[in-house]
């Protein structure tokens, strides 16, 4: 692996502080900018409603930019963001620089995933993904651990301005460490990247993404008030929850990464059911704090188990357009990351209880796990035709072995038919 691809996943480290500390410093927050806690968890929406819109539209507008130099002006930018969110005086200035600091963010994660997925080989992708996926699962593990604690003894704003310094130390490495990305012999077409929407895979796999996060995310952004309010436990414990989910997401992003590029749907359908398992667990047990933080311990297995073959799966469907398909998974995770915290806060205010928002969570990843076995249907269709059709025209060959589940070599700018054709040949 590229050492260029660990000083991203560095980066992402920073990145993904900002994006999930909230969880840990929405009680303190809500109460000194004078708002409820469904109101604060909004902010953790704002900044997924930021991904969302800016990693489609800053992959378009630097599409013919140099790599680095566009990794190095996103992360200053993301900087600049948490220093503004420190000093915000009211709610509406610190809403504001959530979504700039996630614009940014954004960008960098698109850029900063094609910068991977191009310095790999094809059979190293989910590999590539789990590393950078691999600075997210730290930041759970001592990033927003550490904000919490930081916003339990001196002040949610603390947590902002360490953000800002770890973003003044990956800017250092990304200047000094990545290196110039050559500009490829044909400049991407923005017309010929557009065209991967046409193909109903991308869109499944969008929604199987987004559905997957956004019902783990839905329970995790409440996890400070379940924790206190529900199991009964003292608010110094959040940090080391918090920090027992980083340490699940670490163990699920290494396995996931094993095992993704090989397994690509077996991965999906296991760790997006056994996050629905949690979650009905975690909403049965909610009072039980021993239940409670041995589930959320195994959520984050789960849910970052899960992770690196939903990036490593819409690589591989939208091949033909890799800075889009960067910019289309960061946008599929935070529609969840933005989706699961309204739905969240929503049933919260319906007076239902911080519990069901894993009832709700629930109801999301099943809805997940329906459409990822409809995406492999389709697979296998379009896969059953293209043998069929070769099958006619070449000497016959012994039968494929049957593995539902595996993973396929892809190649760009293939369709998932002729993907098929080229799956058949290399187990010919």
């Amino acid at each position: 692996m590229p050492l260029a691809v660990y000083i991203l996943g560095l980066a992402v480290f920073a990145l993904g502080t900002s994006e999930f500390m909230l969880s840990g410093l929405l009680p303190p927050l809500a109460d000194d900018m004078n708002v409820s806690i469904p109101t604060a968890g909004l902010l953790i929406s704002a900044f997924a409603i930021g991904m969302v819109i800016g990693a489609p539209l800053l992959a378009v507008a630097t599409l013919r930019l140099p790599r680095r130099t566009t990794l190095i002006a996103l992360i200053s930018v993301f900087g600049l963001g948490q220093v503004a969110g420190a000093l915000a005086p009211t709610y509406e200035v610190l809403f504001a620089s959530r979504v700039v600091s996630a614009f940014a963010c954004a960008g960098f994660w698109a850029v900063g995933a094609a910068v991977a997925i191009a310095m790999v080989p094809l059979d190293a992708r989910a590999r590539a993904m789990a590393v950078m996926i691999g600075g997210l699962s730290i930041a759970n593990v001592l990033g927003v651990p550490a904000g919490a604690f930081l916003g339990e003894h001196l002040g949610w704003r603390s947590a902002f301005w360490a953000v800002g310094a770890a973003s003044a130390v990956a800017l250092a490495g990304v200047m000094t460490l990545i290196p110039r990305i050559p500009v490829p012999a044909e400049r991407p077409r923005l017309k010929r990247e557009l065209t991967i929407y046409r193909d109903r895979q991308v869109w499944l796999s969008i929604t199987v993404t987004a559905l997957s996060a956004g019902g783990v995310f839905c329970a995790f952004s409440y996890l400070a008030p379940l924790l206190t309010d529900v199991a009964g436990l003292d608010s110094g414990w959040v940090p080391s929850v918090l920090g027992l989910f980083g340490v699940g997401a670490l163990v699920g992003t290494a396995l996931g990464g094993r095992y993704a590029d090989a397994h690509l749907f077996g991965v999906m359908l296991s760790g997006i059911t056994a996050s629905t398992v949690l979650l009905v667990l975690l909403a049965l047990t909610a009072s039980n704090p021993v239940a409670v933080v041995a589930l959320t311990f195994l959520l984050g297995v789960s849910a970052f188990y899960t992770a690196p073959a939903l990036n490593a799966r819409l690589f591989n469907i939208a091949a033909a357009a890799p800075t889009l398909a960067g910019a289309t998974t960061t946008a599929a995770f935070n529609l969840g990351n933005t989706g699961g915290p309204w739905l969240g806060g929503t049933v919260i205010d319906a007076d239902l209880g911080f519990a069901s928002t894993a009832w709700a969570g629930a109801a999301m990843t099943v809805v997940a796990i329906a459409l990822t076995a409809v995406s492999l249907r389709f697979h296998h269709k379009a896969t059953s035709r293209v043998v069929a059709g070769s099958s006619r025209t070449a000497p016959p060959v012994p039968p494929a072995p049957a593995d539902a589940t595996a993973g396929t070599a892809e190649v760009p700018g293939a369709t998932e038919a002729t993907r098929g054709q080229g799956v058949f040949r290399n187990r010919a």
